[in-house]
């Protein structure tokens, strides 16, 4: 795989983190903990049910910082963000729990999902099965799983395992080898990412290139670069209705009132 430099870092660091933690706390352990979360919230039906009622379904992020922006807000009370998004229209939020690259932390998630009664995708640098244990132990709905930092047996041990949880999986692709790849998976929920993770450019073409080629049943998240109204606009007139949008809304004073401009 031809695995960009910020991204191989990030998983190397992972790799690291999952032996800090695992020594810290067991898999049988999380697995316990796991089982005493309440049920899932539907991710994917969340979706839906938005695209069934003519509306844009919006997986709403709460972010602090990226490696390539540096921090996005710097007030950040995830609890406050959740409430403001719920109220603005979202159907699922994203949480970053990155510590090193993103500032975030696995508390933000714990605190934007009590704070709503939205879906909660664990955003994260998924590469083995006790991560996945980890988001359903601290109340995850759905995980990510990015084609191009993993192998394809990887891909396969990932999904399975959060299956078994209950769990939805958002496959995430940035080009077409990695379309082909993401095939290998049942998953119905597929996020087109416009930001080239090598050059961090941005272009929505990379959604509408690729859009000919999606399965029956597969429902599209387009990820990255949604700006204004005109890229909004753009996307649905092409059937395109389910969004995943993070960094304008951060920058907004009231996130909540941001997505309802953007959207609604």
């Amino acid at each position: 795989m031809n695995t960009p430099t910020i991204l191989k870092k990030i998983i190397d660091r992972k790799w690291q983190e999952v032996k800090e933690h695992s020594a810290k706390v067991s898999i049988n352990e999380l697995q316990t903990r796991a089982k005493t979360q309440d049920a899932c919230r539907g991710f994917k039906l969340a979706l839906e049910n938005k695209i069934a009622n003519g509306q844009a379904a919006v997986i709403t992020e709460i972010k602090k910082a990226s490696p390539s922006k540096g921090v996005l807000r710097e007030h950040f009370v995830p609890s406050e963000i959740a409430k403001s998004y719920e109220a603005g229209g979202a159907a699922c939020l994203s949480v970053l729990t990155d510590v090193d690259f993103f500032q975030g932390a696995d508390d933000y998630l714990v605190q934007a999902r009590a704070a709503c009664s939205l879906p909660v995708l664990r955003k994260d640098f998924m590469v083995d099965p006790y991560q996945i244990v980890e988001a359903r132990a601290m109340g995850a709905d759905c995980i990510l799983l990015i084609v191009s930092a993993l192998e394809d047996a990887q891909m396969k041990e990932l999904d399975d395992c959060a299956r078994e949880l209950g769990m939805d999986v958002l496959v995430e692709i940035h080009d077409e080898a990695e379309f082909e790849r993401a095939l290998l998976l049942p998953s119905p929920l597929l996020g087109i990412n416009n930001r080239n993770l090598h050059t961090f450019e941005v272009t929505l073409d990379t959604t509408f290139n690729l859009l000919d080629r999606i399965p029956e049943g597969t429902l599209l998240v387009t990820e990255s670069g949604i700006m204004n109204a005109g890229d909004v606009n753009a996307m649905r007139e092409k059937h395109v209705h389910s969004f995943l949008v993070g960094e304008t809304f951060m920058r907004a004073d009231d996130p909540g009132a941001q997505l309802k401009a953007l959207f609604f």
